[in-house]
């Protein structure tokens, strides 16, 4: 029985031969192809700039320091995300203060949100979580810096505007499972040509008349051209998971199961099409069993690595308990899309 993986990347037969005119010149580091991808990057998202990075967490890291954000200060972020959130803020020795989620759409909760504001709050960091855009007007009227993070949601949509030209600056991954991938890197963007260039400086690390701690984030022009190619076809591979995901939807809406919910005012890109049951132990490991891959949509809660009641955050707790996460990706073939439905429902019949 061939193994279905949780996640993989999607490539091109052309894609190796990007390389080659790289690898001839010599020039591997950062330099015009990284700059193209930006340019690009910038272009797509329709803001005024970006920069590549090293990696996602380089990217908010730089956007961190860009706001002078540093010991004393708090940013508020959800307990349900990825680890890399509260390194990046642990790295200018800030304080993450957590906030519980929304049942229904696993994105940060404005009603805890609230609750968590005090007057050393600086900003807040928005994911859009599993690629269904968060309610961000309601995070701007807060007037504080919002950070997003779109890590999963590149190419979304909230009221017809792509996530990441709401916030301040917004942050993205290409790590080698996401929407597109360099391998590692990153995208840090922003409408302000002062913090941009407050970035670029700090991403600067060496041959400066000054010094100050810098960081050499870069992303290099293998990665980049990579990248160009990867965000030329962004279109077709939304379209490829939103096709994969229809079919769960028709497969198991006569379930006992918890579906993706959606939204009339935004674009779900599907990062991750993720169910909720209370059979949900169950049903992976049946389906781990008929060699389909489950990985936890999200690895940990921030709130139990940090020793926190867990009873402060019920919705982020029932989530991390009841959550099942399908594989979706552009390449999954319409016999492993309909292999899993049919695994899943014997585990639930």
């Amino acid at each position: 029985m061939k193994l279905i993986q949780h996640s993989k990347p999607t490539f091109y037969k052309g894609d190796a031969g990007l390389f080659k005119p790289i690898l001839k010149s010599s020039q591997i580091a950062c330099g015009e192809i990284a700059k193209n991808f930006e340019k690009r990057f910038s272009s797509y998202l329709g803001c005024t700039g970006a920069i590549a990075t090293n990696s996602g967490t380089a990217a908010l890291h730089l956007s961190l320091m860009a706001l002078d954000i540093g010991k004393g200060d708090e940013v508020i972020i959800p307990s349900y995300v990825c680890a890399s959130l509260l390194n990046a803020i642990n790295y200018v020795d800030a304080k993450p203060v957590l906030a519980d989620i929304d049942y229904d759409t696993f994105n940060i909760s404005i009603k805890d949100t609230k609750r968590k504001l005090t007057k050393k709050t600086r900003a807040v960091i928005i994911p859009h979580m599993f690629g269904l855009p968060c309610d961000i007007d309601e995070f701007l009227k807060l007037n504080l810096p919002v950070i997003e993070d779109c890590a999963q949601s590149l190419g979304a949509k909230y009221r017809h505007k792509l996530t990441g030209s709401f916030g301040l600056i917004s942050i993205f991954s290409f790590y080698a499972t996401k929407l597109i991938t360099t391998g590692y890197g990153g995208m840090v963007a922003s409408n302000s040509k002062k913090l941009l260039d407050k970035m670029r400086d700090l991403n600067e690390m060496d041959k400066r008349e000054d010094y100050k701690i810098r960081y050499n984030y870069k992303m290099s022009d293998l990665e980049a051209a990579l990248g160009i190619n990867q965000l030329q076809h962004i279109g077709y591979f939304i379209k490829k998971r939103k096709e994969i995901s229809r079919a769960y939807t028709m497969g198991l809406s006569d379930y006992d199961l918890e579906l993706p919910v959606k939204k009339d005012d935004r674009g779900h890109v599907f990062y991750r099409y993720v169910i909720k049951s209370k059979k949900a132990a169950v049903i992976k490991r049946h389906l781990r069993r008929n060699g389909i891959e489950i990985i936890p949509p999200v690895y940990k809660p921030l709130h139990r690595y940090l020793s926190l009641p867990k009873s402060d955050f019920p919705n982020t707790e029932r989530v991390y308990r009841e959550t099942v996460s399908l594989p979706v990706y552009p390449t999954l073939k319409i016999a492993e899309n309909s292999r899993i439905i049919r695994i899943l429902r014997q585990a639930i019949v």
